[in-house]
């Protein structure tokens, strides 16, 4: 079930950060739940690191979380592809 969290997680916070960061780099529908995935990883492991929360569950706090490592993540991804 885990992983299956990651994955809601991530389409969920991969869109959400693409519509707060819109751009035009050509990256289609897999790549944005791949870099949303890692995100929520990110923002999940830095959250825990600065001791403000992790992503336990589907809920509002998570969602933040996720969708926070989504962007820095996107941010890094386009610095790198330009």
């Amino acid at each position: 079930m885990g992983i299956l969290i990651w994955i809601v997680f991530g389409l969920i916070a991969g869109v959400i950060a693409k519509f707060i960061m819109p751009g035009r780099e050509n990256s289609g529908f897999i790549m944005t739940i791949v870099l949303g995935i890692i995100g929520a990883v990110v923002g999940g492991y830095l959250a825990s690191l600065i001791g403000i929360g992790n992503i336990s569950g589907f809920n509002v706090q998570s969602m933040i979380i996720a969708v926070v490592g989504a962007i820095i993540v996107l941010f890094i991804y386009r610095k790198l592809t330009r």
